[in-house]
């Protein structure tokens, strides 16, 4: 297969000391690019510079997560303006807003928010968004950008049947993780992601988190890594009624449409 992950959080620590292995785990399970998401102004920068290490495989975000929304200076919007005038820098974020944990006051978090859409509408770059027990607000700071931005992906969908299709008439993407692998919370997903247009959907493992729980064997460790995608989107393929071949085909074609990404050569 030829898949994308259109989100794996690469730089974590948990991978420091296996990363190439990672890395290979990932291709030989057919996974045949990344993008490494940055999320704060410590990751960020190490996204790209791993983007840079692997050219055509590796792409990255540049952004500030709601969690850490108070790190969002004028110093930091400067250091994102640099990072997102980089080639392999493909999108803005992982931005938006995340009311389950409140990591940071929910001021603070639409303010960073505001103006990591900013620089999506001066840069013209893509939007790579999170956004967890915050639809309402989320919906109304987007609109307060309306006109202005390019393509948006809602990355690690999770929510409702209503939230998902107010998504849909924004033609905005939709990333679906191991998260429909959940069977405690990720059941509603399973009839979900029938109605999900092809030309808008996306896989994504968001490594090392949410490592699917239907991965049988069950490994003896919870990090979840890109080589796991093979089996979301397996599963995804079931929950659609369609071939795992049409499935991966239809993903990786709407993640190179969104992110512009070139096919990767073909190795010699």
């Amino acid at each position: 297969m030829d898949l994308i992950d259109i989100g794996a959080n690469l730089t974590h620590d948990s991978f420091d000391a296996d990363r190439d292995a990672v890395l290979q785990r990932a291709r030989q399970a057919g996974v045949a690019q990344m993008v490494v998401t940055g999320a704060s102004r410590e990751h960020s920068p190490k996204a790209l510079a791993l983007a840079q290490a692997h050219p055509g495989v590796l792409f990255a975000t540049a952004g500030v997560h709601p969690h850490h929304a108070l790190e969002y200076t004028g110093e930091c919007d400067a250091e994102l303006r640099a990072l997102l005038a980089q080639p392999e820098v493909v999108a803005v974020g992982e931005c938006g807003l995340d009311y389950f944990r409140d990591f940071s006051p929910r001021p603070a978090q639409r303010r960073a928010f505001e103006r990591q859409l900013q620089l999506a509408a001066d840069t013209g770059k893509p939007l790579f968004l999170h956004q967890r027990d915050a639809h309402a607000d989320f919906v109304a700071v987007m609109k307060g950008f309306d006109g202005q931005l390019g393509p948006t992906v809602v990355h690690c969908f999770t929510g409702s049947r209503e939230e998902l299709f107010e998504c849909l008439d924004q033609d905005w993407y939709i990333g679906i993780t191991g998260w429909l692998c959940d069977e405690r919370r990720g059941l509603h997903l399973r009839e979900l992601v029938r109605h999900i247009p092809a030309n808008r959907l996306m896989i994504e493992t968001d490594a090392p988190y949410l490592l699917p729980r239907t991965v049988k064997p069950a490994p003896s460790h919870r990090r979840n890594e890109p080589m796991y995608l093979a089996h979301i989107v397996a599963e995804l393929a079931r929950d659609r009624g369609e071939a795992v071949e049409i499935t991966a085909a239809t993903t990786s074609a709407s993640a190179r449409t969104f992110f512009g990404l070139a096919a990767p050569a073909a190795a010699s």
